[in-house]
């Protein structure tokens, strides 16, 4: 019998592999026993472990390390964040409204701790780019709100305005909050520039362990109302006994995202060639999000006659891993809300697929990718082919 292709994992945007380094900082932490809040040696030297990775986690974001909180992950940063309580300058500040992009993750679209009453929809263009107009008109009541906007999309990569976006909520004395889930470790992450006033991050996304997360705020005068209460850990933001391992491996994952965030270069030409190599084989490929500012390791595409979950079963037996632009869930496939709320028809929705690349992906995976892509076209649309005269 034959043996199988290597495996090629080409999705990095629903969790990346651990990095070789983030498991042999995890393993020396787990040798040792030490609860941070105890207060002897053994404690202590948790403790100093915990902070250590805190501010790794601070310098990814361009924050100080005490406005770094500690979570189980990004939806739980999401649910803390995403509260009609706030302190600012240690008084309380009750928000009127929720208003969330239309292409918002889950853990967003389920509005937090925000009634439905109080939550609002921020309409995108056919790109997936929040729409400034819409979000003016939003703004312009006398309610006191929050806005929640990602920073990039996990389906297309598609990056927000943020700077833009901050600056008009600020203007009307809102809250604002960046779900950087997506870009953390792939573009620069700048709470001042975008005037946010806390952004998201979850660990497993850069190669980090899954299960950590963090909410980091721009300000510690103005931070969420806990999600958890109980003991005083994370400087009272966030109550449980500390997952030490957990967090050291984030700290490694965080400081090695942050030296990639800024030089994308490699991965920019691996996804150009992809899509260029995509393009050529299916002149009349659809490319979600092209008109757009995207990540540079995120390629969401549809060729139309191709289903989605027909073409991730046939890459799958050739031991190449991605994801389609829908949910799957109990054997049915629901199309993506991400590309209905772009406008795109369903049909072609139902072809989505997703390549997303990362810290360990290589060229051959690439061409690996695109030698077994043809077959698949062939036996399900030959007549999407750019076959040679």
């Amino acid at each position: 019998m034959a043996s199988r292709r290597p495996q090629v994992y080409l999705d990095h945007n629903a969790g990346a592999p651990t990095r070789p380094q983030v498991r042999e900082r995890m393993l020396e932490v787990l040798l040792d026993a030490g609860n941070a809040s105890s207060v002897h040696g053994a404690g202590r030297k948790a403790r100093g472990r915990i902070e250590e990775a805190r501010e790794a986690v601070a310098r990814l974001c361009g924050a100080r390390s005490r406005a770094v909180t500690f979570t189980s992950g990004g939806t739980e940063a999401n649910m803390t964040v995403l509260t009609p309580q706030w302190q600012d300058q240690g008084e309380p500040v009750y928000l009127d409204r929720l208003l969330r992009g239309a292409t918002e993750h889950p853990s967003v679209a389920s509005g937090g701790r925000f009634p439905v009453s109080r939550q609002g929809v921020i309409p995108v263009d056919g790109n997936g780019v929040v729409r400034l107009d819409a979000l003016k008109e939003m703004l312009a009541g006398d309610e006191r709100v929050l806005v929640s906007v990602m920073a990039a999309n996990n389906e297309t990569g598609v990056i927000q305005p943020l700077a833009d976006i901050g600056r008009m909520t600020a203007e009307a004395n809102g809250f604002f909050h960046v779900d950087a889930v997506q870009a953390a470790g792939r573009m620069p992450i700048d709470l001042d520039a975008w005037q946010a006033d806390a952004v998201t991050l979850s660990a497993h996304k850069f190669g980090g362990p899954q299960g950590m997360g963090a909410f980091v705020v721009r300000s510690t005068a103005r931070v969420p109302a806990p999600l958890l209460t109980g003991g005083g850990q994370e400087n009272w933001r966030r109550a449980g006994t500390e997952n030490v391992a957990g967090i050291c491996g984030f700290g490694v994952a965080a400081e090695l995202a942050a030296q990639e965030a800024v030089v994308t270069d490699r991965i920019a030409a691996m996804r150009d060639s992809l899509e260029a190599g995509i393009r050529h084989i299916c002149p009349s490929v659809t490319v979600f999000g092209a008109g757009a500012p995207r990540l540079a390791n995120t390629l969401c595409f549809a060729v139309e006659g191709v289903p989605a979950e027909t073409a991730l079963i046939a890459f799958d037996l050739e031991n190449i891993f991605l994801s389609s632009g829908s949910a799957c869930s109990s054997g049915k496939v629901s199309v993506s809300h991400v590309l209905s709320a772009m406008g795109v028809e369903e049909g072609l929705a139902r072809c989505a697929l997703r390549v997303s690349l990362g810290w360990n992906t290589a060229e051959e995976d690439v061409s690996r990718f695109l030698e077994v892509w043809p077959s698949i076209v062939d036996r399900l649309n030959p007549a999407a082919r750019n076959r040679a005269a």
